[in-house]
């Protein structure tokens, strides 16, 4: 974390618009994990380490948020910012399609693992009906933002400034 500033920017930013936007533009009661995406994208970008070092500071602000139990979320995004990282030096190679596809999945897991974990400690709500009703909806939901954000999210925390087009993001 080179620029930590613009690290603590995006996290701070998704933060807001979290507790702001994110109720206001759910489909079906389902709202993105906004603090999702940057993780994503910032492991994407720096790598392993600082994905799970941002990945627990979001999971830890998420689990303030929430009513669930305070270091599932910490948990589950640090784990998913430093398996998103370690596939930075792949990522950059293959063009964007490849990060937006790893993106997704790693949504759609992380969702998972957390459902996983907070079932395990009792306090969740029944597995299966979880999945069809809160999992994959918001699987697609992130998948929908992420091709969206994606870019422009890179772009913005990349710390090499002088790329001048997309195709140079990945």
């Amino acid at each position: 974390m080179t620029r930590w500033w613009t690290t603590a920017g995006a996290l701070l930013g998704a933060l807001v618009l979290q507790v702001m936007i994110a109720p206001h533009i759910a489909v079906f009661g389902i709202s993105p994990n906004l603090l999702l995406l940057v993780v994503i994208t910032l492991a994407f970008v720096e790598g392993p380490s600082e994905g799970a070092t941002a990945g627990f500071v979001a999971g830890l602000l998420l689990d303030l948020l929430s009513t669930g139990p305070i270091g599932a979320w910490a948990l589950v995004m640090s784990v998913t910012g430093y398996l998103s990282g370690s596939l930075k030096e792949n990522l950059f190679a293959e063009g964007w399609l490849a990060p937006v596809t790893v993106g997704i999945v790693a949504a759609l897991t992380a969702d998972l693992v957390y459902l996983l974990v907070v079932s395990v400690l009792g306090v969740g709500p029944a597995f299966g009906s979880a999945i069809v009703r809160l999992v994959l909806p918001r699987a697609v939901y992130n998948a929908v933002l992420v091709m969206l954000v994606y870019p422009w999210l890179a772009r913005f925390l990349r710390t090499d400034r002088s790329m001048k087009s997309f195709r140079r993001l990945a």
